[in-house]
């Protein structure tokens, strides 16, 4: 289906929707009158047929779950329509929950389809709802215009322009006026600095120019005086000295010292016996790690391990003879003893005890016996050990002593040998200043050192001042001059591109032209050609925000025509509050109009020409 450019509403029918809880048919004519108390659904039916198109109230606001009546959830709108072609249509909304269903004329649609048959929320609600473009859109009203004014060539308005405009501005490219404006006038800014700082270096250079040539004039008569005073030193350095015989003996001195310098200072030779307290050393580590090795260990233990035994044998009969009486089984034939052979077995027990005591006092003397013995052994071991370390450690401190002794010979050697350069150097330092100062004092010397190093630094700087004033001046003025021309240039072209954005907006301003209303979408300052974006309306020269309702409504009208021939489509308004208009002479509406006014108590009444006041009736 073809976008619709036109239509007139004939009739609706609506459930569940705000204040229309149960099914209500209402019908259209050009114009329609509703007439109502407040709350009867005047503004309700406006919601309906904003809703039936973009999904959104009268005001565009969202949250549309306000819309719902309170008694029926299941909101429901057919919107009856002819296009400008006289075909009928009808358009339905539904939404139950959440779930919103369209369709046109019976079948299924989404509202991207809508938009593009019916356009824009934006140029919809502007065009059916007054005061919509002015109070709800803003700034965004500004863009919405911009895109459905016709484009406006720059050759068109350069064709507008004086003959010395038009020769300033062709060629250029005036895309957008505005970031044309502030380019060139930010180029004239960096022409302007550049300018300030070339009267700067001008400045600069002719300061450095007059300093130069004082300098130049100062540094001459300087070097002039030092070459003076270093030439008078000069003459009285060597006068009555004999400056050969200096020179011999200070090559004769430096030649000893030499000589000497080239000499290998002396160095003790301990090799040998830094060989023999290694091996001392070694000796001696060896012999105090030695530890003596027993030599009885074995008998020991076996006479030890032997004693242990009687002695557990000792407790074991001791034990037995003890407690043995009448009756007791003998531990050897294993059976019971009488009476009668009680002392015979006692006698027996305390023999075979008596022998245990004498083995085991003979084991213990063999024992202690072997002990001693190796006792006396480790002993011995230990005093040899003890005097093999003292004689070892005597034969190392002899030996050290005697390494100590050749290298002290060898420093003393050395100092000898030292004292004798330092003597020389003295000399040679001396004879030196002698024929550096010659018969000069110190003083003077250092003087004539100084006239020498002044006059080196003088001649550089006296070279370095010349480079300036013997370099040609940079033409300051002239490049100054070419800048002021070139500002004056860009200034001519902004005040031409001033005239030529005045001459664009008041073509674009003849598209925009209305009764009683205007629209600024942008200021001049003819100061300075700035263009400062503005998006102000006024009604018989008096500003909107200052307007009374009935005001607003009509200059609301004249924008809602405007959008109509902008945008080419003609579609419906709706007029409400007309208690508080008293004529719309200012506009004549090119489509259907349908106009609310409120009547104090009344019920919802429709009129429509031809007809009479009807109360809608349920469908």
């Amino acid at each position: 289906m073809n976008a619709i450019r036109k239509f007139e509403i004939t009739g609706m029918t609506l459930s569940g929707f705000k204040c229309f809880a149960n099914t209500t048919e209402l019908t259209f004519g050009n114009p329609t009158l509703i007439f109502g108390g407040n709350g009867r659904g005047k503004s309700s039916v406006a919601d309906a047929i904003a809703f039936a198109i973009t999904g959104l109230p009268f005001f565009g606001e969202r949250g549309i779950d306000r819309l719902h009546a309170e008694q029926n959830n299941d909101l429901f709108i057919s919107m009856r329509f002819t296009d400008e072609n006289g075909a009928e249509h009808e358009l339905t909304r539904t939404r139950q929950k959440t779930r919103m269903t369209i369709t046109l004329d019976g079948r299924e649609i989404r509202q991207v389809d809508l938009t593009d048959l019916f356009g824009e929320k934006d140029v919809f609600l502007s065009i059916f709802n007054p005061l919509y473009f002015i109070e709800e859109l803003g700034d965004d009203g500004k863009k919405l215009l911009e895109r459905y004014l016709p484009e406006i060539t720059q050759e068109e308005v350069l064709a507008q322009l004086s003959e010395s405009a038009q020769e300033t501005l062709r060629g250029e490219k005036i895309l957008s006026p505005e970031s044309f404006l502030k380019k060139k006038r930010e180029d004239i800014r960096e022409l302007e600095k550049s300018k300030i700082y070339l009267s700067g270096q001008k400045d600069l250079s002719e300061s450095q120019y007059r300093q130069a040539e004082e300098k130049r004039s100062a540094l001459e008569e300087t070097l002039r005086e030092l070459e003076a005073e270093c030439t008078e030193l000069e003459s009285r350095r060597y006068a009555g000295m004999d400056v050969a015989d200096v020179q011999e003996r200070l090559v004769e001195l430096s030649a000893r010292y030499e000589e000497l310098a080239k000499e290998v200072p002396a160095s003790a030779d301990t090799s040998e016996i830094d060989r023999e307290l290694a091996e001392l050393n070694r000796k001696l580590g060896e012999r105090s790690a030695e530890q003596y090795a027993p030599k009885y260990a074995q008998p020991i233990a076996e006479l030890t391990a032997k004693v242990k035994e009687l002695g557990g044998r000792y407790q074991r009969e001791a034990a037995t003879l003890k407690g043995f009486t009448a009756g007791t089984v003998c531990p050897t034939c294993r059976r019971a003893v009488t009476d009668a052979e009680l002392p015979a077995v006692r006698d027996s027990l305390q023999k075979a005890v008596a022998e245990i005591i004498a083995q085991g006092k003979d084991a213990k003397g063999q024992l202690d016996e072997l002990i001693a013995l190796e006792q006396k052994t480790a002993d011995t071991f230990c005093q040899f050990q003890q005097d093999d370390v003292q004689k070892l450690n005597a034969e190392i401190h002899a030996l050290t002593e005697k390494r100590s002794g050749l290298s002290e010979q060898a420093a003393a050697d050395n100092a000898v040998r030292q004292a004798e350069m330092d003597s020389l150097l003295g000399q040679i330092r001396s004879l030196s200043a002698d024929a550096d100062c010659g018969v000069l004092s110190p003083e003077d010397f250092e003087r004539l050192l100084a006239c020498r190093a002044e006059i080196e630094n003088c001649r550089g700087e006296l070279s370095t001042v010349q480079r300036i004033t013997e370099t040609a001046q940079e033409d300051y003025d002239g490049k100054i001059s070419g800048i002021d021309r070139q500002i004056e240039d860009l200034k001519k072209l902004i005040a031409d591109v001033a005239l030529y954005v005045s001459k664009r907006a008041e073509m674009l301003f003849s598209n925009l032209k209305m009764n009683r209303v205007q629209i600024s979408l942008f200021d001049v300052v003819k100061s300075t050609g700035e263009i400062k974006d503005a998006f102000q309306f006024t009604y018989n020269g008096r500003r909107y925000d200052r307007l009374s309702l009935s005001e607003k409504v009509r200059a609301g009208m004249e924008v809602s025509e405007l959008m109509k021939r902008l945008t080419g489509r003609n579609y419906p308004q709706y007029v409400d509050n007309m208690e508080s208009i008293d004529d719309l002479a200012n506009v004549r509406p090119t489509g259907q109009v349908i106009m609310a006014k409120c009547v104090k108590g009344a019920e919802l009444s429709v009129r429509v020409p031809g007809g009479t006041e009807t109360m809608p009736k349920a469908a």
